[in-house]
C-alpha cells in the first residue's frame, strides 16, 4: 500500500476494488471475439475476417455531458452508463456499421469503488443492448480537480462494415421517404439549458418535482438513459433499402440531419407527424422557449432519423412497430442546398 499516495488523495487499493467489484458486469459483456478481460494494458478483439470482403473500421466517441449532474444529485449512478454507450454506438451505426468493442474513461473526485461498479453497471448494460464488448477502460483518481463527489464520464467505441455497404447519403434522392425513430426522452443533450430552465441546483430540490403528464417525477424523467438503436436500425438496414442515417443529437434536427444529406439536396420535416413527448412541452412552457430554440436544441421525441426509398416506408414503419420501436414517416427528401425544413 503507497501511504504517500493515499496522503495525496489517491487510493490505489480503492482502485483494485474497483476493479474487482466491476468484473461481473464486465464479463457479461464479452462476445467472441474478446481475447482479453479487464486488467491489461490494452483489450484484445479478434475480428472474424469470414464474415467481410473488405472490412472498413468505424469508430467514436463521446461523453454524457452535464447530465451527469442529475446523476449526482440524485445519487443514482447505475443508468448513466447506458448514456455513454448510446452516444457513441448510435453515431457508429449510422455508417451502418455493426458495433464490436467499447471502452470507457471514468474520472472521479474519490474512488468510491460501490459507485464506480454502479457506473460500470450501466456501461456493461449498455453494450450488451448494442452487441459489443466492453473490452477496457480507465478509472482515474484527480482529487483536487474534481469535487470528491463528482466524476466525468466518456467512452470509445469501434465498429465494422463492409466497405460496399457503407451508408453515407450519396445514394439519396429527391422524393426518398424520411423515418423518424422515437427517442425515450432527453437523451444525453440539452441539459445545461434544462439545468438552467428549472434552477436546479446543487441541493437538488427541484428534482422532486412530481408531474402528472410525465407519471413520475422531474429527476426521473431527465434520467432516463438515452436509447440505444443499433439492433433496430440494424435489423432494418439488412432488410431494406437504407440511404442515409441521422443520430439526433445535440442541435436536433436543424444541425444533425443535415449532416447526413450531400449540398443538393435538403429534408422537409412534417413537425405534426410524430408525438412530441410531453417532456418538451413543460420545458417549452418554463424555460419560455421559442419553437425555433426547441428544435434547434432538443431532439423533440425523434432519436434517429434516415432516409429509404418511399415505396418502402410504410413497410419499415410496420417492420419497427413488429419489434418494438415507435416510428414516423416524418418528411422526405427535396431538391435544394443542404439544409431542413420543418413545417
Amino acid at each position: 500500500m503507497n501511504e504517500s499516495y493515499k496522503a495525496a488523495g489517491v487510493d490505489v487499493e480503492a482502485g483494485y476494488e474497483s476493479v474487482r467489484l466491476m468484473k461481473q458486469y464486465v464479463n457479461k459483456t464479452f462476445t467472441k471475439g474478446v481475447l482479453s478481460g479487464i486488467g491489461g494494458f490494452g483489450g484484445l478483439f479478434e475480428i472474424d475476417m469470414s464474415e467481410y470482403k473488405n472490412l472498413v473500421l468505424v469508430s467514436g466517441t463521446d461523453g454524457v455531458g452535464t447530465k451527469l449532474k442529475i446523476a449526482m444529485l440524485l445519487g443514482k449512478h447505475d443508468t448513466i452508463g447506458i448514456d455513454c454507450v448510446a452516444m457513441c454506438v448510435n453515431d457508429i451505426v449510422c455508417s451502418g456499421a455493426k458495433p464490436l468493442i467499447f471502452l470507457d474513461y471514468i474520472a472521479v473526485g474519490r474512488n468510491i469503488p460501490e459507485k464506480v461498479a454502479e457506473i460500470v453497471k450501466g456501461v456493461a448494460e449498455g453494450c450488451i443492448i448494442a452487441g459489443c464488448a466492453l473490452v477496457g477502460g480507465e478509472t482515474a483518481e484527480m482529487p483536487g480537480f474534481y469535487a470528491v463527489d463528482e466524476y466525468d464520464l466518456a467512452g470509445f467505441s469501434v465498429g465494422a462494415v463492409e466497405k460496399n455497404n457503407i451508408i453515407d447519403g450519396s445514394r439519396l434522392a429527391a422524393g426518398d421517404a424520411l423515418i423518424g425513430i422515437a427517442s425515450s426522452g432527453i437523451h444525453s443533450n440539452g441539459y445545461s439549458l434544462v439545468r438552467k430552465v428549472f434552477n436546479i441546483k446543487d441541493d437538488g430540490e427541484k428534482l422532486g418535482m412530481y408531474f402528472e403528464v410525465l407519471g413520475c417525477t422531474l429527476g426521473e424523467e431527465l434520467l432516463k438513459p438515452t436509447k440505444i438503436y443499433v439492433p433496430s436500425m440494424l435489423s432494418v438496414i439488412e432488410k431494406f433499402d437504407v440511404k442515409a442515417i441521422s443520430h439526433i443529437t445535440g442541435g436536433g434536427f436543424c444541425e444533425n440531419i443535415p449532416r447526413m444529406l450531400p449540398e443538393n439536396l435538403r429534408a422537409r420535416i412534417n413537425k405534426s407527424s410524430f408525438e412530441v413527448l410531453p417532456i418538451f412541452d413543460i420545458i417549452s412552457t418554463y424555460g419560455n422557449i421559442s419553437e425555433d430554440d426547441m428544435l434547434s436544441t432538443f431532439n423533440m421525441g425523434i432519436g434517429m432519423v434516415f432516409a429509404v426509398p418511399k415505396e418502402q416506408a410504410e413497410e419499415i414503419v410496420s417492420h419497427l412497430k413488429d419489434i418494438g420501436e415507435k416510428a414516423y414517416i416524418i418528411g422526405e427528401v427535396i431538391e435544394g442546398k443542404n439544409g431542413v425544413d420543418i413545417c
